[in-house]
C-alpha cells in the first residue's frame, strides 16, 4: 500500500476514526445491556441470513456445532432468538429473532451510529449533498470491486 496517496491516507484515518466511534458506542451499549460481542455479531448474522442452522451459525462464528448449540440455547432462554423444527427436515432445527432479539439489534446499531447524527449537523446542505455524492461513488465502487473479486 503506498502511504504517500494523498487518498489512501484520508480515506484510512477516515475508517480508522469511523470504527473508532461507532465501536465506542456499540461496546458501550452492548455493557449497559449486559451483552457480549458474540451475541450481538450471532444476532446481526441472523437478521442478514433470515433462517440459517446450527451448523452454518457454527461455521459462521468458527466454533464447533455443539458450543454454537449451547449459546443459541442461552438465546433462546433470553427471548431473543427462536429455535423451531424445520418443517422440510424434522431433524433440523430453524433460528430465528424474536421481536425482542430484533428491538435489541436496532439498539445496538443506533448506538453504534448515533454518532454520525451529531456529525452530519455540523454541515451545510451543500457540504452534505457534496459529502453523499462522494459517499454514493465509493459506495458503488466497493460493491463493484467485491462483484469482481474472486472469492
Amino acid at each position: 500500500m503506498d502511504r504517500n496517496d494523498p487518498f489512501i491516507n484520508i480515506f484510512r484515518e477516515w475508517i480508522e476514526l469511523f470504527m473508532h466511534r461507532s465501536m465506542h458506542g456499540y461496546i458501550h451499549h452492548a455493557r449497559k445491556k449486559g451483552l457480549r460481542m458474540s451475541v450481538i455479531g450471532t444476532l446481526h448474522h441472523l437478521r442478514r441470513a433470515g433462517h440459517v442452522g446450527v451448523s452454518d451459525l457454527g461455521e459462521h462464528l468458527g466454533v464447533s456445532s455443539a458450543a454454537a448449540s449451547q449459546m443459541l440455547d442461552r438465546l433462546v432462554e433470553e427471548g431473543l432468538i427462536t429455535r423451531v423444527e424445520d418443517p422440510e427436515d424434522r431433524r433440523m432445527k430453524r433460528i430465528a429473532l424474536t421481536e425482542r432479539g430484533s428491538e435489541i439489534l436496532e439498539e445496538s446499531v443506533n448506538a453504534r451510529l448515533g454518532w454520525l447524527e451529531e456529525m452530519r449537523d455540523r454541515f451545510s446542505e451543500e457540504e452534505k449533498e457534496q459529502l453523499a455524492a462522494a459517499m454514493r461513488l465509493m459506495v458503488d465502487k466497493a460493491r463493484e470491486a467485491r462483484s469482481s473479486s474472486p472469492d
